[in-house]
């Protein structure tokens, strides 16, 4: 299995309690890249630029897909929210 589909997979289990519906259904999951080093991309929308789960849910993606061995880097970039910003920085301060 490729690493871009074990990403897939792995972010299907990300659920969104409010519908029940995982991250990828939803198309919440934007531009998700595998450069041949095995770095990671990927931009998250919320479901409303004011979701009140955005933050669980990036830092739950964050957490599947840093837990997949192959992976060596992974930067995740949210759009379209209201605390993109600081939503961005602590995804990055996660990451160090």
């Amino acid at each position: 299995m490729k690493l871009k589909d074990k990403i897939i997979e792995e972010l299907k289990t990300v659920i969104d309690p409010e519908t029940a519906m995982d991250v990828i259904s939803m198309g919440l999951i934007k531009d998700l890249t595998v450069s041949p080093e095995n770095n990671v991309s990927l931009k998250f929308r919320p479901s409303s630029p004011v979701c009140p789960l955005a933050f669980p849910l990036a830092l739950e993606i964050q957490k599947k897909v840093k837990n997949i061995p192959e992976v060596k880097d992974l930067k995740i970039t949210v759009t379209d929210y209201q605390k993109a910003a600081e939503l961005n920085k602590l995804l990055q301060d996660e990451l160090t």
